[in-house]
């Protein structure tokens, strides 16, 4: 690990190689160097975020993809990168607890995935169990060629950001890291957070629909990274949709209502939270804090 400080002094030369650890993709390591001095963490965070989002293309997409193994072969990256290698070893650490057909069906999908969108399926994993990563493809697997490369951008930076923390000392929990939006849900009938409910974030343009986040709510029935920290959404009109037929699925559950649509406005930069408390036949939903 190094400090703010020293990645700020540090010669070209090294400062890619360090930033390299946290995307390959040359276009966006030589930004991020070149706006060097950063003078705080946050300046850091929404600089590389601001940088991937609005100064680099699809070309830079595909080139960070490169930089990460198959979703449960950990092995393919030793030898392409293996100064990243460890690290992605550990964000794909749930995955070994899943049970063979877990893991057969998981890779399945990346085949499908890969097939369809000529490029590994990208998650941010940390955290996620292989049953959720299987979750969260197989719904992706329904975007568009044209959606999707958004979506796993979005998740490209995420791991980004993973990474940049474990590069810089003084980024461990610092308040920069938080999403502009997350969600949670609660099983009102059953009196419990609704865990293990697919929820996507969309973007609502000229009547047109566009994803931009798809996650999994944990037990505590929340998602707190629908976006990378340093992120934030253009003001306009976005939706949540909580996939609520398939959660009733799983927890025997007969359900009114498919799937929840929750619209909001994103007028500035400061903290949304959008949760829904849900029955069989009823939900309810307000500004969270």
């Amino acid at each position: 690990m190094i400090t703010l400080n020293e990645l700020n002094n540090l010669p070209k030369k090294d400062a890619f190689e360090a930033l390299e650890r946290c995307c390959v993709a040359k276009n966006w390591i030589n930004k991020v160097i070149e706006n060097r001095p950063f003078f705080n963490e946050e300046a850091l965070i929404n600089t590389a975020s601001n940088i991937w989002f609005n100064q680099c293309n699809k070309n830079d997409y595909l080139e960070a993809f490169t930089g990460h193994p198959k979703i449960g072969d950990v092995n393919s990256l030793k030898e392409k990168f293996a100064h990243t290698s460890k690290w992605a070893e550990n964000e794909q650490a749930k995955v070994e607890e899943a049970n063979i057909n877990t893991i057969e069906a998981l890779a399945k999908a990346n085949e499908d995935y890969e097939q369809k969108f000529g490029y590994i399926f990208i998650v941010s994993a940390s955290g996620k169990s292989a049953e959720e990563m299987l979750t969260i493809i197989n719904t992706r697997l329904h975007n568009t060629i044209e959606d999707e490369i958004y979506v796993a951008m979005n998740e490209q930076h995420k791991i980004t950001v993973i990474r940049l923390v474990k590069l810089l000392k003084s980024l461990k929990n610092h308040d920069s890291l938080k999403s502009h939006i997350t969600t949670h849900a609660l099983d009102t009938a059953l009196g419990v957070p609704a865990k293990q409910m697919v929820i996507t974030l969309n973007q609502i343009q000229n009547n047109n629909t566009k994803p931009i986040s798809v996650g999994v709510t944990n037990t505590d029935g929340r998602i707190a990274d629908i976006l990378p920290p340093g992120r934030f959404l253009k003001p306009g009109i976005y939706a949540m949709v909580f996939k609520t037929e398939a959660y009733y699925k799983l927890t025997n559950q007969n359900g009114f209502y498919p799937e929840v649509v929750i619209q909001f406005k994103v007028t500035d930069k400061s903290h949304y939270h959008i949760p829904l408390l849900v029955n069989p036949f009823g939900y309810s939903t307000y500004r969270g804090s």
